[in-house]
């Protein structure tokens, strides 16, 4: 069993950035492949950016030269760095494990003036 933790979420003008955080604890960190999705109000959860096991890297075209997904075995953290923000990212982002099998409670990121 995966547990997993976001943190990082947060209030920002667009333009401005954030990082997302996903703590992990239990299973075998180093061999599941990791994502990040989100979900905006009156909308369908939609993926984000992934990494493999071997750390490498899918985005939406939405996202893509904008956020860059990344993990480090050794913390057994997943990250999200998201750059030039906009207010279409005002979502709730949800880190998964192992191919959707485990999630996290989610952190809402809202980007306004």
């Amino acid at each position: 069993q995966v547990q997993l933790v976001e943190s990082g979420g947060g209030l920002v003008q667009p333009g401005g950035s954030l990082r997302l955080s996903c703590a992990a604890s239990g299973g075998i960190f180093m061999l599941y492949d990791f994502g990040w999705y989100r979900q905006a109000p009156g909308k369908q959860r939609e993926l984000v950016a992934t990494i493999t096991s071997t750390a490498r890297t899918n985005y939406d075209d939405s996202v893509k030269g904008r956020f860059t997904i990344s993990r480090d075995n050794s913390k057994k953290m997943v990250y999200l760095q998201m750059n030039s923000l906009k207010p279409e990212d005002t979502a709730v982002y949800y880190c998964t494990g192992a191919g959707g099998n485990y999630w996290g409670q989610g952190t809402q990121v809202t980007v306004s003036s």
